[in-house]
């Protein structure tokens, strides 16, 4: 897939303020500062398109872009934000659950950050977006942050903390475009193919899963 153009649509605080599109649709979700809006600005080949904040929680709104004119990729809030009063980290935990439950979604990329054990926050969207049947896939970001030798390693930790497969997580940088081509195949076959059975994540034990 070649991304040769990309605008912004709108921003929504409500989801009864969504736009109406036929549109495949593709989400972006995961911790405050974990590098969504990065990872999009990557993806389009653009440098402002999302815009990106040294200070985490600064996403409250659902965001829309209209990519090739033919799919959206959606940028939505971050979550994990400790210095976020309890009224908004309330607002934007009903606006992602409502966004997630109610919209058709093609896929869904869960971010984590590489140099580190995944949360429980993310393990708790992971379970979400699974017991929702929501196809998703997990990016690591900030590969550029670990030296390459010891990538693979990180990806195994990861795995582990998720109970995943290392094949079910794409180590991303936007400094090198490390897992950039990937993403854009998957989003490919995910919007306009047939995924494969390797894109699709399937859990060894899926009661592990809703515990």
């Amino acid at each position: 897939m070649i991304i040769k153009e990309a605008k912004f649509v709108t921003s929504v605080a409500s989801c009864s303020c969504l736009p109406s599109s036929p549109l495949p649709m593709v989400a972006f979700v995961g911790r405050s500062n974990v590098g969504k809006s990065s990872l999009i600005n990557c993806l389009t080949n653009s440098k402002n398109l999302a815009k990106t904040s040294s200070t985490p929680g600064r996403t409250r709104l659902i965001n829309f872009f209209l990519i090739n004119n033919n799919f959206h990729l959606v940028d939505l809030p971050g979550y994990g934000y400790a210095e976020a009063g309890k009224e908004h980290k309330e607002n934007w935990a009903t606006l992602l659950e409502e966004y997630l439950a109610n919209s058709k979604i093609n896929l869904i990329f869960l971010l984590v950050d590489i140099r580190h054990k995944p949360t429980d926050l993310d393990k708790q969207m992971m379970r979400f977006l699974f017991q929702s049947g929501l196809a998703f896939k997990i990016v690591a970001t900030k590969a550029d942050k670990i030296p390459k030798s010891k990538i693979s390693v990180y990806i195994k930790i990861v795995a582990n903390e998720l109970m995943l497969g290392t094949g079910d997580i794409v180590p991303f940088s936007c400094e090198t475009k490390k897992g950039k081509e990937e993403i854009l195949a998957l989003i490919d076959r995910f919007c306009f193919k047939q995924p494969n059975d390797s894109d699709l994540i399937n859990f060894d034990d899926e009661n592990k899963q809703g515990e």
